[in-house]
């Protein structure tokens, strides 16, 4: 699907960053270009400004934020920066952000040198639980420290399910739920930032599918598709268990697994099916 675009193009800025001593004490030019990923269709047919993005604020952003703060690298100025405008804008859903540094200390002739990213808000569903203590105290504790992460919105939380153990069965029940959240965070700092979660609840990983404080994995996140040692997504078993799919079914019922393409409700209704011909045998 084709993505509405806002151009910047060449934006100069002078500014302190570099490596050498001389870049900080004595500046030079950068040239910014900027696509900023908004939907622009409200705007276009009601023809008001507040509905889109106003460029020139953002231009001033821009060269505001390089001039009062500095960096070693334009590397770090396109990450911070990227990320700063998705913050600022909330109608930005993702930018492709170019510094151009053309009086790079080199020696030799050239143009310019370049760095460019791109980093968006990913949308991703967080399956939560808990069999040990406050159970769903551990799961608020949880959601709020989300809602407070800089880089995280979370949109939707699901109803919370008490649901037998899963795997080991000889220990206490469980409660479920699944949250809905856009991130900035690429999936594996999202892992390890869910990991200090777990962490700062207690959680102590001495069996297998064993009863925890607190439980936090990565069920999709956009369409993505990875398969890694420490990390799987989709989550590889997440058609088995209905305490996962009936609360990411309540949120977004309708979105399709990217492997078996089939939607969360559909894939629901399968596993209640199999469940209740298990039951017959």
């Amino acid at each position: 699907m084709e993505r509405d675009i806002i151009k910047i193009d060449n934006l100069e800025v002078y500014a302190y960053h570099g490596v050498l001593p001389a870049e900080n004490e004595l500046g030079q030019k950068f040239y910014v270009n900027a696509q900023l990923e908004v939907d622009l269709r409200p705007a276009g047919l009601k023809d008001e400004l507040h509905l889109s993005v106003n460029y020139g604020e953002v231009c001033h952003f821009i060269h505001d934020y390089m001039t009062n703060n500095r960096f070693k690298l334009i590397e770090a100025i396109a990450e911070q920066m990227a990320e700063e405008v998705l913050l600022h804008y909330k109608r930005v859903t993702g930018i492709t952000l170019e510094i151009r540094k053309p009086q790079a200390p080199i020696g030799l002739a050239f143009e310019s040198v370049s760095v460019c990213v791109h980093r968006q808000w990913h949308r991703t569903y967080i399956a939560c639980g808990s069999n040990l203590g406050e159970r769903e105290q551990f799961i608020e504790s949880a959601v709020r420290s989300m809602c407070n992460h800089p880089s995280c919105r979370v949109l939707q939380e699901s109803e919370l399910l008490q649901s037998t153990p899963y795997g080991m069965e000889e220990q206490g029940e469980f409660v479920n739920g699944v949250v809905e959240m856009d991130t900035l965070l690429p999936p594996m700092e999202l892992l390890d930032y869910l990991h200090t979660l777990e962490q700062i609840a207690g959680r102590e990983r001495t069996a297998h599918w064993g009863p925890r404080t607190l439980d936090l994995d990565i069920l999709l996140y956009d369409d993505f598709i990875i398969d890694t040692e420490t990390l799987t997504i989709p989550h590889p078993d997440m058609s088995n268990r209905d305490f996962v799919l009936q609360p990411l079914a309540e949120l977004a019922g309708y979105m399709r697994h990217p492997l078996t393409h089939l939607t969360i409700q559909e894939m629901l209704t399968d596993l209640q099916r199999r469940m209740i011909a298990h039951i017959k045998q």
